[in-house]
């Protein structure tokens, strides 16, 4: 039963084949069977797991499709009581005294937590390797990486851990290890889920969406976390459809559009070969395609980075060892404590995200960087906005190059960052994307293909995806562990 879709779950337990202990059950022991070499959960909850399913059994309502559904946070999401680290030393046993908005949604609709799942440092990363808790491993090849930051979520759904996952994503965190270990994965437009209860990274970039096993299940999911927050003021008043309505098998009256500045950038020729092969079957479905053009793609990259390690730089100040994070045991002095305390506390790469932050936001320095990056940021929001006249939707590949070896990057910060090339434009306009399993290089590695849409558009990509895996048969395949 662990190979089964949120739908066909939720069919089972109104139906009486399983029990929500017994689906739990399985799933526990999936995880003790594989997780010594996936390494995707950091915390398991495995006896609140099963109270949990026991009083969804007792209660028997499984009147909303994810009651009695199994499923993990990444931790970065606050859960009362249980740890949320941001897989940092710094916050290495912290359990927040809340739940964050998105959990209390999951909580209310009945959903099972089966743990928390790993992740980059405070999400910095696009592999899961800057976790203090060690690497999470791809289920295709245990040499690979899973992607980042959202590896273990997107690991465990991969391999059958969980029935779902929730990540976060802020140029790719979600979509890029989704494509890695073949799952689907959802960024929402920014402001569609509420971050309140989230550990940031970049406050104006960070979403939060899923990573499924199909693309209905992730329209399913957006159904419940989606909407407005009085926690959250980024949160806008727009109204939440249902989501399932907009997934159709045709395409028919559907515009996409090709731009060719994705097809350039250090993209390897195998991935591009696979998406072309889906945008034929996209033609087949009924879809119009139109080939656009986004120029400052280019400068997505250097935009990014400079924006999101700048607003991570003043996000990560409150982690001082005094108001939040662990103290050092040594230090003796306040200078001492927030010296130390950082200095043991963060890793590698949320140190160099700080200083590079800092670096752009310092005097002498801002208008030369900062406020720059900033104004291409605008520029290129206009852009997206201009080409959205002409189409519904736009296909790209989700990652120029398949899933690549662990330590392979982690030596080369601009080499690691190029793996967020065709994801971190999204980010940066607000736009919702869509990844999903679109093929395998000759290797045997995920190959996915990107949807992206305007914003509040969410809709239209899940319906252009949710048609693309009925026709394809990429999803249905499962790596063996």
């Amino acid at each position: 039963m662990i190979n089964l879709t949120i739908k066909e779950s939720h069919d089972g337990l109104k139906k009486k084949k399983f029990s929500a202990a017994e689906l739990t059950q399985a799933y526990l022991d999936r995880i003790e069977k594989t997780d010594d070499k996936l390494h995707s959960f950091v915390t398991i909850t495995k006896e609140e797991a099963l109270k949990q399913a026991e009083k969804i059994d007792k209660e028997g309502k499984f009147g909303n499709p994810l009651a009695g559904i199994p499923m993990n946070l990444k931790d970065i999401i606050s859960t009362a009581g249980i740890k949320t680290t941001a897989c940092s030393k710094i916050l290495e046993n912290f359990a927040p005294p809340y739940d964050a908005d998105v959990t209390v949604r999951l909580k209310n609709a009945g959903t099972i937590l089966l743990g928390k799942t790993n992740t980059d440092q405070f999400a910095m990363g696009s592999s899961s390797e800057t976790s203090y808790f060690g690497v999470t491993k791809n289920p295709w090849d245990l040499k690979r990486v899973a992607g980042g930051s959202s590896g273990g979520p997107a690991a465990s759904v991969a391999a059958d851990q969980t029935v779902f996952s929730i990540g976060t994503d802020t140029g790719g965190s979600i979509r890029q290890p989704a494509s890695l270990c073949s799952c689907v994965g959802l960024k929402v437009t920014y402001g569609r889920v509420p971050r309140y209860g989230v550990i940031s990274y970049a406050s104006s970039f960070d979403t939060i969406g899923p990573l499924t096993k199909t693309v209905e299940d992730a329209a399913l999911v957006l159904n419940v976390i989606a909407g407005k927050s009085e926690n959250d003021s980024t949160t806008p008043d727009e109204p939440v459809p249902d989501y399932t309505k907009f997934l159709k098998s045709d395409l028919k009256g559907v515009t996409i559009g090709i731009p060719k500045e994705y097809f350039e950038q250090g993209v390897e020729q195998e991935t591009i070969d696979i998406i072309y092969k889906g945008i034929e079957v996209l033609k087949k479905l009924g879809a119009k395609v139109i080939d656009v053009n986004l120029p400052l793609t280019k400068y997505a990259i250097p935009a990014y980075y400079i924006l999101v390690k700048s607003e991570a730089s003043t996000n990560m100040a409150r982690y001082d060892g005094v108001k939040y994070g662990r103290t050092a045991d040594d230090a003796k002095e306040l200078l001492d404590i927030y010296v130390k305390s950082r200095s043991e506390g963060f890793g590698d790469e949320v140190k160099r995200t700080i200083m590079l932050g800092t670096y752009s936001l310092s005097a002498g320095y801002y208008d030369a960087f900062y406020l720059k990056a900033a104004k291409v940021r605008a520029l290129m929001k206009q852009e997206y906005e201009k080409v959205f006249e002409k189409c519904d939707a736009l296909i790209t590949p989700t990652s120029p190059f398949p899933a690549f070896k662990i330590g392979e990057r982690m030596e080369d910060p601009l080499a690691m960052y190029a793996a967020d090339t065709l994801t971190v434009p999204a980010g940066i306009c607000g736009l919702p994307g869509l990844s999903v399993p679109a093929g395998f290089s000759k290797n045997g590695l995920p190959i996915g293909m990107q949807i992206l849409g305007n914003q509040f558009k969410e809709g239209n990509i899940l319906r252009v995806g949710h048609a693309f895996e009925q026709a394809t048969e990429w999803h249905k395949k499962k790596p063996q562990i």
